[in-house]
């Protein structure tokens, strides 16, 4: 009798460990550096001056990552990546940062900020 229920306790527990490794991944598909390529574009506009507009290819990069950004997963990833480069700029930098999805007509669901909570974006 001991020795049945230690074969089921073992194909339980194998049974367990299949399913974690074969479990679905709650990853986010968007790497900060997938992130980062895709504005490279901004970077002249955010470290410019004046009132000009964010240039076209700008635009169209913050539009391709709001596309990309399918999942809560992809958008929570996309804010920390972002969040996080936002920390080398000062001032009127981050401002301008704050400024690109408005700018562009863009509405990606947060605010780009150093403050901003992106494990509160769904």
């Amino acid at each position: 009798m001991a020795g049945k229920m230690m074969a089921v306790k073992s194909v339980a527990c194998m049974a367990i460990l299949c399913m974690l490794v074969v479990a679905p991944s709650a990853e986010a598909a968007l790497t900060c550096g997938t992130v980062i390529s895709k504005l490279a574009p901004c970077v002249s506009y955010v470290k410019g001056a004046g009132a000009a507009p964010p240039p076209g290819a700008c635009c169209a990069a913050i539009k391709a990552l709001s596309a990309a950004a399918t999942t809560t997963a992809d958008r929570q990833a996309a804010c920390n990546c972002l969040k996080s480069a936002a920390k080398a700029y000062t001032g009127g930098q981050l401002s301008r940062i704050s400024s690109v999805p408005g700018k562009c007509n863009v509405n990606i669901g947060y605010a780009l900020s150093t403050s901003t909570n992106c494990a509160s974006i769904k």
